[in-house]
């Protein structure tokens, strides 16, 4: 059975920019992100240039990566910058009692990130120390990182070996300070976030944009705090906001309890439409906290910034529980689309988005066999790749009619998900067919502009938790597609079940 869902687009009605930064990376301290992950050490028979892995930023380049966050996390606000700094043979240790109460020997401290930074052409986002660090520890990493003259942190620098600062635009204010970051009341880091983002300066040309750790998920009582501590910002269209320039949010993806979370592979059907229904509930998220932030700020200066989302399963069987490692299927790559979808229809307030995490860590794009030493490029990472049109591209509405939905408990999940952008003479069309086991067509009815030609692509496989491994690579990976037609109202195409298509249109 095929059923047919239109989609009618007027491609001469650009909306708000989608930023590149909502395909943002993070990077923690945890498991085998790092070490094992990004970090090789410069002794490793692995290829890497002054000690990170090389084959890793060949394919984050491959796919533009438009910024990484390191250090956390949790891990952040336990993290005492100058133990990262100097000598490695001379750096202290610390545990990492978040994530495998493991030993950590700080070989990879900020050098090595900004170094990291420089050969992924992304930039930093610095994620500070509130929960067990000091207003006057992070000014100085700030000074250490960006000052340019023979100030006391920058003397340091230089006598660490970089001689020019560097340049860092997004620093975040702690993290998750409602749990690991301090169990703190929304009142109380209101006021924290205000006195350390005074004291996190702009150095010579270096602009900071400061993010205060903001809600878990739908605490709505935790964003309005934020945005209550802002000065006036209805009052002045032009200006900018201050102290601070943004707020977060956190959400992840699971298809049982966070006792239970359910595995990455061998679930069932059931469990592959509630992990779409909540996947979906990025949206409503979205929308409430946006709503929160539109009574205090009308003109959007503040930024809305998703700076851990994604999927989160149980580990996989035999791993450290406290590593997070699990495999990424099909499944996963449907749930980044369905985020996707999310953030470029919010591009006015969502600025910036990071899933977690990049390598080894939940969903990440990336995994690294410690034994071979190969690098899987997991489904997640194809819809990235297949989305990177998106970037700094303006969003069109994308307005769905007979869409099928199916009951998930007491939720009715459309079964089909969309999105568009559209700069200069070209347009990426994203679409998912989130049904398991149904085929469908949809009419892309294109209007405005002149559509004088099209490509496609598609991402899916036979089984919904198909994934990569080192002996088979490409078990799921894009291929071109054949299964788009030319209609009278524009194009129709073919959506096969479980999958993801884009649709890349030549415009005049």
């Amino acid at each position: 059975m095929t059923t047919s869902t239109i989609a009618v687009i007027d491609l001469d009605l650009p909306g708000a920019t989608i930023s590149r930064h909502v395909y943002g990376h993070f990077a923690e301290h945890l498991g085998r992100c790092i070490y094992g992950g990004f970090w090789v050490g410069e002794d490793s028979p692995v290829a890497n240039v002054r000690g990170i892995r090389s084959d890793v930023v060949e394919a984050l380049r491959a796919i533009s990566i438009p910024n990484l966050r390191w250090p956390g996390g949790c891990f952040a606000d336990d993290y005492h910058w100058r133990a990262g700094v100097g000598p490695r043979e001379s750096r202290p240790r610390m545990v990492n009692s978040h994530w495998g109460d493991v030993v950590e020997d700080n070989a990879f401290g900020t050098h090595e990130f900004m170094d990291l930074c420089e050969l992924l052409g992304a930039d930093p986002y610095v994620s500070g120390n509130v929960g067990s660090g000091s207003v006057a520890e992070m000014s100085e990493w700030v000074e250490y990182l960006t000052r340019a003259d023979d100030s006391p942190m920058a003397a340091l620098r230089r006598a660490n070996g970089r001689e020019r600062p560097w340049r860092v635009p997004f620093w975040g204010l702690g993290n998750e300070a409602w749990g690991c970051g301090g169990n703190l009341r929304a009142e109380q880091f209101a006021s924290l976030a205000r006195q350390y983002a005074t004291y996190c300066r702009n150095h010579g040309g270096n602009l900071l944009y400061r993010i205060a750790a903001g809600a878990n998920e739908a605490d709505l009582h935790w964003t309005e705090t934020l945005m209550r501590s802002f000065d006036d910002l209805a009052a002045d269209r032009a200006g900018s906001a201050g102290p601070f320039q943004a707020v977060s949010l956190h959400y992840y993806t699971m298809a049982g309890p966070w006792s239970d979370k359910g595995d990455a592979t061998g679930f069932s059907t059931d469990q592959w439409y509630v992990t779409m229904a909540r996947a979906r509930r990025m949206e409503e998220l979205l929308t409430r906290h946006s709503t929160v932030m539109d009574r205090y700020d009308p003109h959007r200066k503040v930024g809305l910034v998703v700076d851990e989302w994604g999927t989160w399963w149980n580990v996989e069987k035999g791993t450290n529980p406290g590593f997070l490692y699990q495999q990424n299927t099909l499944r996963d790559a449907l749930v980044a689309a369905v985020h996707f979808d999310a953030f470029h229809r919010h591009a006015e307030r969502v600025v910036m988005a990071n899933i977690a995490q990049t390598v080894n860590v939940l969903q990440a794009m990336i995994l690294t066999d410690p034994d071979s030493g190969a690098l899987v490029l997991t489904p997640t990472y194809h819809v990235f790749a297949m989305n990177t049109g998106h970037h700094d591209a303006a969003a069109l509405a994308v307005h769905l009619r007979d869409v099928e939905t199916r009951a998930v408990g007491a939720t009715e999940l459309p079964l089909v998900s969309a999105s568009a952008s559209v700069k200069g003479d070209t347009a990426l069309v994203s679409l998912s067919n989130l049904d398991a086991d149904t085929d469908r067509t949809l009419v892309l009815d294109l209007r405005g502009r002149d559509v004088v030609g099209h490509t496609a692509r598609v991402l899916t496989a036979k089984a919904l938790d198909a994934h990569n491994t080192p002996e088979q690579l490409d078990a799921v990976a894009p291929t071109d597609h054949a299964g788009v037609h030319p209609h009278p109202r524009g194009l129709e195409v073919e959506l096969p079940a479980h999958s993801y298509v884009t649709v890349a249109l030549e415009l005049r």
